[in-house]
């Protein structure tokens, strides 16, 4: 449930609406309780305060109309530079990047404080009444209106330069590459736990049950999407209660297909229908991969927005030498962390749940493949990957990590003999591809 839950909040805060429906909602009750108190404190007491609106019921009603005709007509105006900010994003640096402009939350606010305005001066303004009626006249109400225009002009300023500044490559590429680093801290912390503890176990010291290779039961997806979310702690539980063993067999960013294998359970006489329902309640699936329990997601935001700006219609190296800086914080983040064990034990010591992540072999996989393979003809872009890996070096802990990042930077040298015309270039990249060589070489030795 808690997973579920987390799924729509996430849902919530990328959509463009939820924001400023609740200012709008906000926005609602502000003017009822303005207008309540206008009714019952006295205009004395507001004049003493400097809150009252000195004009009468035709000018109220006059300026009401003014600020309200105003504030949905630049709405509409900051909804249609959204639009194109949005369509400039989708052709130059990725459509899967639309889901970054539309959680920002400056956008929402902005368009959620016009919203929200033009609502209440539009409130305040039906309760106004003439001489020829029993005249009344929020004087509070009005002065808080005009209050919310001033600060709505403020807003449509900022609105202008924020738009401005957050469709700039830097900009798209900083902001990704903060989600990037955020996703590798919530997903590899720090401290695993006590060395020596069965959650932390090498994978060498657990030995799974002889049966469990040819009697484990599969259990197959009831829908077809991306797995975005697993609920490790409901299928804890659940392999707790009923005595089971399970295995994940897909990851956060796997598409499954319906009956696709998601997990082997093992016992198989105790996988009822009921009990596999159950375990398909702590799979979450949606249209569209999710950078919650997703750090490759995130990885390939920053490797698209690179490969898009070094295809020939582009042509943008700079661009593509500043998702390598993403990428190289990124991975000097990781490096230094223990990637979690795989196997979950009960309170009592027993192997319950064997759940695989994301290794750093293939995270470095993910990261340098696909850009390494665009650049082969670009030494710029070739000399900074080999920058990026001697200094990842200095943050790694093992040798087998130090082998995958020397295989990367044989082949980005490889690729540079083989494409690059100029033998000055060649020299280039040889030369730090050297320097790379020394820096693994303290842990490959």
């Amino acid at each position: 449930m808690q997973t579920l839950l987390q799924k729509y909040w996430y849902r919530l805060r990328s959509s463009l609406w939820f924001v400023p429906a609740t200012m709008t909602c906000l926005a609602v009750a502000l003017a009822l309780c303005a207008v309540a108190l206008d009714r019952t404190v006295t205009n004395d007491w507001l004049q003493l305060l400097g809150l009252s609106y000195s004009g009468g019921a035709e000018g109220a009603s006059l300026l009401l109309g003014t600020v309200a005709g105003s504030m949905i007509a630049i709405a509409g105006t900051v909804f249609s530079m959204t639009l194109v900010a949005l369509s400039l994003a989708s052709s130059q640096l990725g459509p899967r990047l639309l889901r970054n402009f539309m959680r920002d939350t400056a956008n929402q606010v902005v368009l959620g404080t016009f919203v929200a305005t033009f609502l209440y001066c539009l409130i305040v303004l039906r309760t106004i009444r003439r001489a020829d009626e029993v005249a009344f006249v929020p004087h509070l109400s009005i002065s808080i209106g005009v209050l919310l225009a001033i600060v709505s002009v403020g807003v449509l300023i900022y609105f202008i330069h924020h738009i401005s500044v957050s469709i700039q490559a830097d900009q798209v590429v900083a902001r990704v590459g903060r989600e990037l680093d955020d996703g590798i801290d919530r997903l590899f912390p720090s401290d695993l736990g006590d060395p020596g503890s069965a959650a932390s176990r090498a994978p060498s010291e657990v030995n799974l049950p002889a049966e469990f290779a040819r009697e484990a039961c599969p259990v197959g997806a009831l829908e077809d999407g991306y797995l975005q979310m697993i609920d490790a702690d409901a299928l804890m539980a659940l392999a707790s209660k009923e005595d089971l063993l399970l295995r994940l067999e897909r990851r956060p960013g796997h598409y499954l297909a319906k009956g696709r294998v998601m997990l082997m359970a093992w016992p198989k006489d105790r996988v009822t229908e009921t009990l596999a329902g159950k375990l398909n309640a702590a799979f979450v699936l949606g249209n569209q991969r999710s950078a919650a329990q997703d750090v490759e997601f995130s990885l390939q935001q920053l490797v698209e927005i690179a490969v898009r700006a070094l295809s020939p219609g582009i042509n943008d190296p700079f661009t593509a030498v500043a998702c390598v800086d993403r990428l190289e914080s990124a991975l000097c983040n990781l490096a230094r962390r223990e990637i979690p064990s795989p196997y979950r034990f009960d309170e009592h010591g027993q192997l319950r749940l064997i759940a695989s992540g994301a290794t750093f072999a293939g995270i470095v996989d993910t990261a340098f493949n696909q850009i390494r393979q665009s650049a082969r003809s670009n030494p710029a872009v070739a000399i900074r990957m080999l920058d990026a890996i001697a200094q990842i070096a200095g943050h790694l802990s093992s040798a087998q990590q130090a082998t995958c990042l020397q295989r990367h930077a044989g082949m980005i040298v490889k690729g540079a003999r083989e494409a690059v015309p100029e033998a000055e270039d060649v020299l280039a990249v040889e030369a730090r591809f050297t320097t790379a060589t020394r820096a693994l070489r303290v842990f490959r030795s």
